[in-house]
C-alpha cells in the first residue's frame, strides 16, 4: 500500500482541525474538564462526538419516540413526539452552530439529550410526578435527566450512566429551574451557559412553538381562521402567499411553517453576531462574564413569538380535548405511583431491588414511571387495574 493510500486509514486530528474551524468564543474539546470516570481517548472521535453517539445508543433516547409532546400517540401518526421534537432541535441548532462558527459536535450532543428526562404524557405527566414526589425533592425533567445519564442507564461495565463529558451534563442542569438542588447546584457558580448549550435553548424554544402550531392545524385544534389573532403567523402567511402566488392548501401550511422557522434563525443568528459583538466575546471566558444570554432573538421577533406563545396557551394546551387527555395522563401517572408506592413488589425485578432499600421506594417509583412511554404507561395501568387484562 503506498503512502497515500495508507493516509486515507490514519484518523483525523480533530483537535486541529477545530483550532482551524472554531470561532474563539467556541468551545473546543481541548479545553473539557473531561469526564466524571476517566476514559482512554477514541482513536478517531472526540470527546463530543462520543458524548453524542452515547445519547442516540440510550435506551431513554429511543423511548422519546413514544413520549408525548403535546398530544397524546393515539392522536394520529403523523404529530410530533418527543424524538421527532428533538431531532428538528438537534438540526436547527447544528445550522446556527455552524454559522457561528461553535462546536458543533458539542451542540448536538447538547440537543440530543435535552430531553431525555421527559416522563410520559407531557407536562401534564411531570406536573403529577412533582406532585407525587413533593415530599421526596420533586419531580423535574432537567433533573432526571441528569439523572438518567449519570444514574439510571446501564449499558457500560466500567460506570453507571453514560459518563458524558462536564459540558453536556452542565448544559442540562444550568437549563434547570430549580437551581438551589443538590445535582444541579455542583454545576452553578460558571457564569453564563455555553454558547453551544445556549444555542440549543432558542432552537428548543423556536421549534417547540412553531411545531406545536403545524400539529394544532394538523388534527383540528386550531384553524387558519383562528391564527389571525396572530400576528407572526399572519406575516409569515403574507410571506409565503407573495412568494408563491396561487399556492394549493397542501403546500400552504407546511411552506407557512418554514417559513417561520427560517424568519426566526435568520433573526436569531443576525441578533446574536450583534450581541456578540457588542459585548466583545472572544473567549469562552467572556461569554461566562456576560449579564444576560447571548443567543436570542431580536425584540421585534421576541414581542411576536410571545404573542404567539400566549395564543398557544389559549387556544391549544388549553383546547378541551388537550386538557382530557392531560387529565387521563394525570390519574394514569398518579395512581401508578400510588399503587406501586404500596405494593414494591408489583414493580419488575431491577426497580424492586432499590425500591426496598432504604429512603430509595419513592424515587425508586419515580424512575419507573418517568421512564415509561405514554403507551407503555397505559398498558401497566390496565394491567394493574383491569382485571381481565394480561399481566
Amino acid at each position: 500500500m503506498s503512502t497515500e493510500e495508507s493516509n486515507l486509514f490514519e484518523p483525523p486530528d480533530w483537535l486541529a482541525r477545530e483550532d482551524e474551524a472554531l470561532a474563539p468564543y467556541a468551545m473546543r474539546t481541548r479545553l473539557s474538564r473531561g469526564r466524571r470516570h476517566p476514559e482512554d481517548p477514541h482513536p478517531f472521535r472526540t470527546l463530543y462526538q462520543r458524548d453524542r453517539d452515547r445519547v442516540v445508543h440510550s435506551t431513554a433516547f429511543r423511548r422519546l419516540m413514544y413520549k408525548t409532546q403535546v398530544l397524546v400517540s393515539q392522536t394520529n401518526d403523523h404529530h410530533r413526539t418527543r424524538l421527532t421534537h428533538t431531532l428538528e432541535v438537534a438540526q436547527i441548532s447544528r445550522t446556527v452552530a455552524r454559522q457561528l462558527g461553535l462546536n458543533e459536535d458539542l451542540t448536538e450532543a447538547i440537543a440530543l439529550a435535552h430531553d431525555l428526562g421527559h416522563p410520559p404524557f407531557g407536562h401534564a405527566g411531570e406536573a403529577a410526578l412533582d406532585e407525587c414526589m413533593k415530599e421526596h425533592g420533586g419531580f423535574e425533567h432537567n433533573r432526571h435527566g441528569l439523572r438518567i445519564v449519570e444514574v439510571l442507564e446501564y449499558r457500560y461495565v466500567q460506570f453507571p450512566g453514560l459518563n458524558l463529558t462536564w459540558e453536556v451534563l452542565e448544559a442540562a442542569a444550568l437549563h434547570s429551574k430549580r437551581r438551589d438542588t443538590p445535582e444541579v447546584r455542583e454545576f452553578s457558580g460558571v457564569g453564563q451557559p455555553l454558547l453551544e448549550a445556549q444555542v440549543v435553548d432558542a432552537a428548543d424554544s423556536l421549534a417547540y412553538d412553531t411545531h406545536d402550531i403545524d400539529d394544532a392545524l394538523s388534527v383540528g385544534l386550531i384553524s387558519f381562521a383562528d391564527l389571525d389573532e396572530a400576528a407572526f403567523w399572519r406575516e409569515a402567511l403574507a410571506r409565503v402567499r407573495a412568494e408563491h402566488p396561487g399556492i394549493g392548501p397542501l403546500q400552504l401550511q407546511p411552506a407557512t411553517v418554514r417559513a417561520l422557522i427560517d424568519w426566526q434563525v435568520r433573526d436569531l443568528l443576525e441578533h446574536t453576531r450583534q450581541r456578540l459583538r457588542q459585548e466583545k466575546v472572544s473567549s469562552v471566558a467572556d461569554v461566562r462574564r456576560t449579564r444576560e444570554p447571548v443567543v436570542g432573538p431580536g425584540p421585534d421577533v421576541q414581542a411576536l413569538k410571545a404573542e404567539l406563545e400566549d395564543f398557544l396557551r389559549r387556544r391549544v394546551y388549553r383546547h378541551h380535548r388537550v386538557q382530557r387527555m392531560a387529565s387521563k395522563g394525570s390519574h394514569f401517572v398518579r395512581e401508578l405511583f400510588h399503587r406501586f408506592c404500596a405494593a414494591p413488589q408489583l414493580l419488575p425485578a431491577r426497580y424492586a431491588v432499590r425500591a426496598f432499600q432504604d429512603g430509595m421506594l419513592q424515587r425508586t417509583v419515580c424512575d419507573y414511571l418517568a421512564g415509561m412511554t405514554d403507551r407503555y404507561a397505559q398498558d401497566e395501568f390496565l394491567r394493574l387495574f383491569q382485571p381481565y387484562t394480561d399481566v
